[in-house]
């Protein structure tokens, strides 16, 4: 009796253990296949996103890149409508600079010229050298036995560059033999009439090089009203290098 009944317990621990791992086996076999799709909708989804990341990152830059080139456009209208708007005011500039003195001068119709000088420049330069200083003071002599005088100052320029730069260069340069001759001489501002023409009037040929120093230069005229001083005649001062 005993015996058989421990021949049926080991029977039926025998079948549960083969029902328990056929379980196990069914459950694994049944649920392998979702674990395996779970992994490849993660990787499908990590994909999108590195991929959506990356048209996102394409994006801001082309908009990036089209800003930047929408902002260039605007800036070289810019420039080009302001280039435009120098190129005319310096052509206006030439037409009055190139009248403004000669109509001041001529409508003195007492004042002749009795002496001149020139100095020169170095290319792009408005500074004076010792050698212009001295043509100058040579110049200056003159001005102790003159009455009722004017001095007029012209300054040019050779023809490279632009036209607004050389105008504005050119007024140094009068500039800087007009502050020489008044500090050093104590001559009022009233006596001067200066302008800058640029490289309007030529005084030489600008396709040389000795043409264009000679353009670089810097001319005073002694100007002398005759109805005071009774007739003098017109004697040169001497030129600048």
């Amino acid at each position: 009796m005993n015996r058989a009944l421990g021949m049926w317990i080991l029977a039926a621990l025998a079948v549960g253990s083969v029902t328990g791992c056929a379980t196990k086996n069914y459950v694994r076999n049944q649920t392998a296949p979702l674990v395996e799709h779970t992994g490849q909708l993660e990787d499908k989804t990590a994909a999108n996103g590195r991929a959506i990341q990356d048209t996102d990152q394409r994006a801001q830059s082309g908009i990036q890149q089209a800003q930047t080139a929408a902002e260039a456009a605007t800036q070289n209208a810019q420039n080009a409508a302001k280039a435009a708007g120098d190129a005319e005011s310096a052509a206006n500039d030439a037409v009055h600079r190139a009248d403004s003195l000669d109509s001041v001068v001529k409508g003195l119709d007492s004042y002749k010229q009795i002496a001149d000088v020139t100095v020169t420049f170095g290319f792009d330069k408005a500074v004076l050298t010792q050698d212009d200083k001295d043509s100058l003071d040579s110049f200056a002599s003159q001005l102790s036995s003159a009455k009722s005088y004017i001095l007029e100052v012209t300054g040019g320029t050779d023809s490279t560059g632009p036209a607004q730069y050389n105008y504005d260069l050119s007024q140094r340069r009068a500039d800087a033999v007009v502050q020489y001759l008044a500090s050093k001489y104590n001559i009022p501002a009233r006596r001067f009439y200066l302008i800058g023409i640029g490289k309007d009037n030529e005084v030489a040929s600008n396709d040389t090089a000795e043409g264009r120093k000679k353009n670089r230069r810097v001319q005073v005229q002694l100007l002398s009203n005759m109805s005071s001083n009774g007739q003098t005649q017109p004697a040169s001062a001497g030129s600048g290098n």
